[in-house]
């Protein structure tokens, strides 16, 4: 497919998601993009598991703000800026605060020098990304099947460790692991509107 003919099939599925709400335009949009955009952030990350969950939440950026496209450029190019943001923001909400504090220290020489400390406190910017972060979630969590709702929360709201969700929940570790897979995959589902598919 050339990118003229992959421009014009992207723009009919948008179209159409946007007109008519059609979940299957949506699911069409998710399943030709949702793999390379999960190892375009996993370049990035470098975690699978959070590379998942990047690609989830730019997904559902992307799609809640599909009306702002403009077909001045191919789909894919805005919607790799969208999860491109996404991944930066969160790579810099999890790089820890440094303070400089100048002229505190003079050397043997007489020089002053200066150094870092690290804060451990997050700061407003990081606050507001992971609050972005748990309202974009949550307006899809709740449409889970009630099995994975308070997994998901758990893990996403809650940042539990799977060791902690399976003592929280009393469940094996592998069951943990199993169906947040599982769940991961109705969240994709419910962003692409094919709600009737899970």
């Amino acid at each position: 497919m050339t990118p003229g003919e992959r421009k014009k099939r992207d723009l009919t599925l948008i179209n159409r998601a946007l007109e008519t709400g059609d979940p299957a335009a949506y699911s069409e949009l998710m399943r030709h993009y949702r793999d390379r955009l999960y190892f375009s952030i996993y370049e990035k990350v470098g975690d699978q598991e959070i590379s998942k969950d990047l690609t989830i939440e730019s997904l559902g950026k992307a799609f809640k703000k599909l009306h702002l496209y403009k077909a001045d450029f191919a789909f894919s190019t805005w919607l790799f800026t969208v999860a491109k943001n996404h991944s930066i923001d969160y790579l810099r909400k999890n790089k820890l605060p440094t303070y400089s504090i100048d002229k505190m220290m003079t050397d043997d020489e007489g020089k002053q020098t200066n150094f870092d400390l690290k804060s451990g406190d997050p700061n407003p910017e990081q606050i507001l990304m992971k609050k972005q972060r748990i309202k974009i979630l949550r307006s899809i969590v709740n449409q889970l099947k009630p099995k994975y709702r308070d997994l998901v929360k758990l893990r996403y709201f809650k940042e539990f460790s799977y060791d902690e969700i399976a003592e929280e929940l009393q469940l094996p570790l592998g069951t943990v692991k199993a169906q947040l897979h599982r769940s991961r995959e109705q969240l994709f589902k419910i962003m692409s509107g094919a709600k009737d598919r899970i």
